[in-house]
């Protein structure tokens, strides 16, 4: 399995970037993401602005293929697939059916009800700032936006829509005919189209501004007392940021904790065949951590304090353990403060005076 692009930025986790971003939404507003509940202030999707600036906290540029450059009928494109239910074997399910703008595009369950009545059998990342990651999955299976969005649809635990299926009820639709025409100039419609939409509208959904951003900033009344004694510790003690560190508060690499040792969940062995792979799991970003609980590839961990007590044990013991886990002994202040910074990673979130 090849090993994630690595950047020469001081900053720990940060992407090799070098392809400006080109688009950027209204965020709530836009048609497509007022369908379900609104996301967080701080978060934006959609066509609209496709020149305006990224969110406060996040990398002025994006890796975006020459192949597949983003524009505005890409995306309104993407949009409308990615929350059209007849993309499912029962026609029940859409992508933002398991992935809510409500939730950071998350879940709020261990695991997502997929069509007719399948499980999945890891927990919904989120998808905010996808658009700078890779690799992508739990496993890291995949290392473009391209090839993780139609696997879902296709999976038969999720969507269950085989993807030729996908283009036949799609080629079916007089609508979406005209709307392939204007996004890719042609009425055709395949897989690899489909794909292509679909990923342009993921790589607009950009979530910075967070109080620690703001802090990160310079205004140090953005924390309270409390988080800015979280960060210290983040930083520090905790060792977080060795593995959540840079604006995507990721390393993009994947790392055994410990988490559901010995399941049948094998982790990224199941990709590279080593068995030294076993237990490894990706490293999700920490931005908007708050709204997406349960935790953990299996989502087994329920809350904020629960991570932080793992980790303060020092994982689940286990002969592949990543060597960086130890013990901590947070004391329960410690702990607070932790989960106070955590909480401050939320985009739009302001502090009570």
């Amino acid at each position: 399995m090849r090993r994630p692009a690595r950047c020469g930025n001081s900053m720990p986790g940060v992407l090799r970037l070098g392809i400006p971003i080109l688009a950027v939404g209204a965020f709530a507003s836009t048609e497509a993401l007022a369908q379900t509940s609104p996301p967080p202030d701080g978060v934006t999707g959609g066509e609209a602005n496709v020149a305006a600036a990224p969110p406060e906290g996040l990398p002025l540029y994006m890796p975006v293929p020459e192949d597949n450059p983003l524009t505005p009928q890409k995306v309104a494109l993407g949009r409308r697939l990615f929350f059209d239910p007849s993309l499912s074997s029962d026609r029940t399910v859409s992508c933002a059916s398991c992935h809510r703008p409500d939730r950071a595009f998350a879940d709020i369950t261990s695991f997502s009800r997929g069509a007719d009545g399948q499980r999945p059998t890891r927990n919904t990342p989120s998808l905010l700032n996808a658009g700078y990651a890779r690799p992508f999955f739990w496993d890291g299976r995949t290392e473009t936006l391209e090839e993780q969005v139609v696997q879902p649809i296709a999976n038969p635990r999720e969507m269950g829509l085989p993807l030729p299926e996908t283009v036949d009820r799609l080629h079916a639709d007089a609508s979406y005919r005209r709307a392939f025409e204007e996004a890719f100039g042609d009425g055709g419609i395949d897989s690899m189209r489909v794909a292509a939409a679909l990923a342009s509208f993921v790589r607009t959904l950009r979530s910075g501004g967070s109080p620690a951003d703001r802090f990160a900033a310079g205004d140090a009344n953005a924390l309270s007392v409390e988080a800015r004694e979280g960060y210290r510790l983040f930083v520090g003690k905790a060792g977080c940021a060795a593995c959540h560190g840079g604006p995507l508060f990721t390393d993009e690499r994947l790392h055994n904790t410990g988490v559901s040792w010995g399941s049948e969940d094998i982790g990224a062995a199941e990709v590279t065949g080593r068995p030294e792979d076993r237990g490894r799991f990706n490293t999700p970003s920490l931005r908007n951590v708050a709204l997406t609980p349960p935790y953990m590839h299996d989502g087994s961990l329920g809350t904020l304090r629960d991570v932080v007590g793992l980790y303060d044990l020092g994982g689940g013991a286990n002969p592949n353990l990543d060597r960086r886990l130890n013990p901590l002994r947070l004391t329960p202040e410690e702990i607070d403060a932790l989960v106070a910074y955590l909480n401050a990673l939320t985009s739009g979130a302001r502090r009570r005076p």
